[in-house]
């Protein structure tokens, strides 16, 4: 008699792995679940929450960069429409990474404290992916790079990213190929250092924005980088009320001021022209 509980399996499902691919197999499981070691001693049972909260954030934005890196080509080769496709992909996973801190703010002060002294000088603000995103955004800063003296991986990665135009620089040359006025001095600007605010490029998204049954896509593409910036600031918002609730105003584990340099960081801006020219409409 079978139980009424019970799910037969059905009689095609592959029980023998031996010479097939299994889904652990495909996915390392052996690997990735085995890259969580707590350093705390005794083990706190509360250092796991933290170590896979930080590892699933670093696969989420090593996806993020993936997905960058394809738009950014989309848009170098004027295809709009699958560049749009990435950037809408790299908005679902901010909204997910956004969520996540909630799973983090379950972490108490009392909690935290008695594993924080274990992790050294570790910190989030090492983190070379999150750099990368940053860089291939637009905001790029050199120095960052001697922060990974020490990875030559990261390293490499970001100087790569330092010497090539970001997402808002293949966007604006791709405006620029489809006849709209764009200033000279925004397409030769030298692209290691971060994009900063001109009001040439503010003329030219007014008239795209004026004009938008016109200029439908490009007016489309800039509503999705605004989306793209604002759920960055979202996602940047949480993570320092999470701080917050869990540290108070101490300093960060990297050295850093905690709160207070985080909060500096909600006054970045990736595309500032996309939001100034909401003044001039």
């Amino acid at each position: 008699m079978v139980d009424a509980n019970t799910r037969p399996l059905e009689a095609g499902v592959v029980r023998d792995f031996r010479d097939e691919l299994s889904y652990g197999g495909y996915l390392h499981l052996d690997r990735l679940l085995d890259a969580q070691h707590p350093v705390s001693r005794p083990q706190h049972h509360d250092e796991l929450l933290f170590i896979i909260q930080h590892q699933t954030v670093e696969l989420w934005l090593k996806l993020i960069l993936h997905e960058l890196r394809t738009a950014r080509a989309h848009l170098a080769g004027d295809r709009l429409q699958p560049a749009l496709k990435q950037l809408a992909r790299v908005k679902h996973i901010q909204h997910t990474l956004t969520e996540q801190w909630s799973v983090l703010a379950t972490l108490t002060p009392s909690e935290y404290v008695e594993f924080r002294g274990f992790l050294g000088r570790s910190s989030g603000f090492q983190s070379y992916q999150y750099r990368a995103v940053e860089f291939i955004l637009g905001n790029k800063n050199a120095d960052m790079i001697d922060v990974f003296a020490h990875d030559e991986h990261a390293r490499d990665l970001l100087s790569e990213l330092l010497g090539q135009p970001s997402v808002y620089d293949e966007f604006i040359r791709y405006l620029h190929r489809q006849g709209h006025e764009v200033p000279a001095s925004v397409l030769d600007r030298d692209v290691t250092k971060p994009h900063t605010y001109d009001p040439g490029l503010v003329a030219a998204f007014r008239r795209i924005y004026e004009s938008s049954a016109e200029n439908w896509d490009a007016y489309e593409a800039c509503e999705e980088l605004v989306d793209l910036e604002e759920n960055f600031q979202f996602w940047r918002f949480r993570h320092l009320k999470t701080v917050e609730r869990t540290i108070g105003s101490k300093h960060g584990t990297g050295g850093s001021s905690g709160v207070s340099f985080l909060r500096a960081a909600l006054d970045l801006t990736f595309f500032p022209e996309l939001y100034a020219v909401r003044t001039e409409i």
